[in-house]
């Protein structure tokens, strides 16, 4: 098909979209030998790097900082001059961090040979045929969708005008005001609400339906908004009553938890209501693949293929699991089947896993919660609020449940929060990657004085339940192992 000016591509793959699923689809397909194109409509540099990971990071590090120099009075360290935050020069500082981060990732867009990246947005024709603006046509035996996604603005926050910010539009303030009204409770809200209440901004966060940082176990989330109600406004199930501008400052007129209702007005309105996927400008109906109810394609996680066509994805835009380490992953994975379609490959995936860095920190690992077996389930649980190392560095606050088979003794997943959960998650992915039992990994050296004793605690709570399971199981039943 030709059309009078058009400039025709012919190449092996085409990678939609230059982030971090993106860059690892490309470089897997030209491992494999393909000749591929990365085709990428807007800012290169990737979310993680650009308005993500790294500049929330920068920014959480900068106000914990304050945060721990304030605390040090209660170990009887003082001064004369009280520290305080220069808004203005902390944001220039996150941004010129945030930079260094980017320019890695253009420096190796722009050491591309010449053809290999393609500016525009491009759209499908057909199933293997895309479109980019009115001049050219690439057809690709496969292709690869790594848009990525945008933050997600409810409709009734829009209301707000030019006072509602998204975390995009965060980092690219000169200060930050006096106020910031929150909404949203997951990671990204939790994560940058803390970090500007600790900067000295005060800030109103509310969520919806009783949610906090994704986790569903009760207990866990309870104790999560329990320590973070101690620093700032925060209402998991907000009931607000109004929202409007007046005098050019966002007003909203709410309910708080106690029943009290109350008027209050801020300086800005973040929206941290989490991100949709970047998939409307690419013409799907035209793709020949099969679309959910929100009109992202299914497909099938252990190869990335949309159905059994020559359609891949990979990365936030599949709506699956929206962390880097997995959209790095999902890339490689989709690249390498893209080139060797229609030899399509199939993998198990890793153990999923998240973190949010608020403090205390989150850590969700392994099964979901809600597709546990129940009764077949025993919970293991420890409390950091008297662990010892937890309490020398003051942050003896959350809750560790770790889940595992009530007659196996398995480990299936855990949900927590707690000091350093960060690195106590990255054990318990590794046990489940493993698939350890309690008992095995009971059998692992545990330092003292550890956070991670923390976590030995919660295992062997789990251990104990497991074997009085296993004591109450009728002889005629096999009995368990690794308990």
């Amino acid at each position: 098909m030709a059309d009078n000016g058009m400039n025709p591509i012919k190449v092996d793959v085409a990678v939609i979209g230059a982030g971090t699923a993106g860059m690892a689809a490309f470089r897997a397909a030209r491992l494999a030998g393909a000749n591929a194109v990365l085709i990428e409509g807007g800012e290169p540099g990737t979310t993680c790097a650009r308005v993500g990971c790294m500049p929330s990071k920068l920014l959480l590090a900068a106000a914990n900082g304050l945060h721990d120099a304030h605390s040090l009075a209660a170990r009887g360290i003082e001064g004369t001059h009280a520290l305080e935050a220069d808004r203005a020069r902390v944001l220039d500082y996150v941004r010129r961090e945030r930079d260094h981060f980017v320019k890695g990732v253009l420096d190796e867009i722009k050491a591309l040979p010449d053809g290999m990246l393609l500016r525009g947005k491009a759209r499908f024709e057909a199933p293997t045929r895309l479109r980019m603006g009115d001049d050219t046509r690439v057809e690709a035996k496969s292709v690869v969708i790594a848009t990525g996604a945008a933050p997600s603005v409810p409709d009734e926050l829009k209301v707000f005008g030019d006072k509602l910010i998204t975390s995009d539009d965060l980092f690219e303030l000169r200060t930050l005001p006096k106020r910031i009204a929150v909404f949203g409770a997951g990671p990204i809200a939790l994560e940058l609400g803390q970090a500007l209440a600790r900067l000295g901004i005060e800030i109103f966060m509310f969520g919806k339906g009783g949610s906090a940082g994704a986790i569903m176990d009760k207990p866990v989330r309870d104790a999560l908004i329990a320590a973070l109600a101690d620093e700032f406004y925060f209402d998991p199930d907000a009931k607000i009553d109004g929202m409007s501008l007046e005098g050019g400052q966002p007003t909203l007129r709410f309910t708080s938890p106690d029943g009290v209702a109350r008027v209050e007005r801020f300086d800005l309105v973040l929206a941290a209501t989490g991100r949709a996927p970047n998939l409307k400008p690419l013409a799907l109906e035209n793709a020949g693949i099969e679309l959910n109810e929100k009109g992202a394609p299914l497909f099938d996680e252990t190869t990335m293929q949309c159905g059994d066509s020559a359609i891949f994805i990979a990365g936030d835009c599949d709506g699956a699991r929206p962390w880097l380490h997995d959209a790095a992953d999902e890339g490689k994975l989709a690249g390498d089947n893209a080139a060797r379609f229609p030899d399509v490959q199939r993998i198990e995936r890793k153990v999923p896993f998240s973190i949010v860095f608020c403090e205390p920190q989150v850590a969700i690992v392994g099964a979901s919660y809600d597709d546990l077996d129940k009764p077949m389930t025993v919970t293991g649980e420890a409390s950091f609020e008297n662990q010892g190392r937890s309490r020398v560095m003051r942050q003896n606050r959350g809750l560790l449940h770790v889940y595992a088979d009530a007659k196996t003794g398995k480990l299936r997943g855990a949900q927590g929060c707690g000091p350093a959960m960060e690195h106590l998650g990255h054990l318990l992915a590794w046990a489940l990657q493993l698939e350890l039992t309690l008992d095995e990994a009971l059998k692992l050296p545990f330092y003292h004085p550890v956070v991670e004793e923390g976590l030995r605690t919660a295992l062997k709570d789990a251990d104990r339940k497991c074997y009085e399971e296993r004591s109450e199981t009728p002889p005629a039943l096999p009995s368990a192992a690794g308990c």
